[in-house]
């Protein structure tokens, strides 16, 4: 056996030196999705109707009301190809004196009454007293419109035609009106209500404490021994 002479202390035990152990590598934790992808489209296609809602107000409402045009709606194909049936037309009032020669213009069928018919202008006559009359003509028919047209009859001039839009435009107006303008509302104020409802729960998620910290392995455990030990 062998005995520790008194006063002479025991083997120290002396802490290695080397690089400092970093913290723990492994799989980074991002934030996980709270939303599916069916969510996400579900937004994306509210969106783009919304957009496609206020657009066609734009162009069948807006758009005529402030430059004093009306639109109107392609029924015949009088006019194809370029103006096929459904094509919605807005047309301008125009001073009888500006048109020309290849103006599409709309007229009365009878002056007065709410018929009319969207033709182009293929022949100018002009009358001992100064007023003028039309000759009218579709693109698509093999001879003039049947009687000359007056001035008076000139509702007035293309400005502008979309295709197909000119349904949209039947659907808006008229009877269809009592229920199409309350069905819209009522679709906008949904909308609008599930976004402000998504927004919320977002922002309550959002407000959730983060899980428990992960302690750092540089730190010293709590009440962990320190300094040197001695043997008796």
């Amino acid at each position: 056996m062998t005995d520790v002479a008194a006063g002479t202390s025991a083997p120290r035990t002396e802490p290695k030196t080397g690089p400092e152990p970093g913290p723990k590598s492994g799989p980074k934790s991002g934030p996980k999705l709270d939303k599916g992808l069916w969510h996400y489209i579900g937004v994306a296609l509210s969106g783009a109707l919304l957009l496609l809602v206020l657009a066609l107000a734009v162009i069948l409402i807006v758009v005529p009301k402030v430059a004093g045009g009306v639109p109107l709606t392609v029924l015949t194909s009088s006019m194809e190809p370029r103006l096929p049936p459904g094509t919605l037309i807005v047309v301008r009032p125009v001073n009888p004196d500006d048109l020309r020669i290849g103006d599409v213009v709309t007229y009365q069928i009878q002056s007065g009454k709410p018929g009319v018919i969207t033709h182009r202008i293929i022949a100018v006559a002009s009358s001992s007293d100064g007023s003028r009359s039309f000759t009218l003509q579709g693109d698509n028919n093999g001879a003039p419109d049947s009687e000359q047209v007056i001035e008076a009859q000139i509702q007035g001039r293309l400005w502008y035609s979309l295709p197909y839009i000119g349904y949209v435009n039947n659907g808006v107006n008229g009877e269809n009106k009592a229920w199409i303008v309350p069905v819209a509302a009522v679709l906008l104020l949904s909308y609008a209500g599930y976004m402000i409802a998504a927004g919320m729960v977002a922002a309550a998620r959002g407000k959730r404490k983060p899980g428990k910290p992960v302690p750092d392995p540089r730190e010293p455990a709590p009440n962990a021994p320190g300094g040197d030990s001695a043997r008796a």
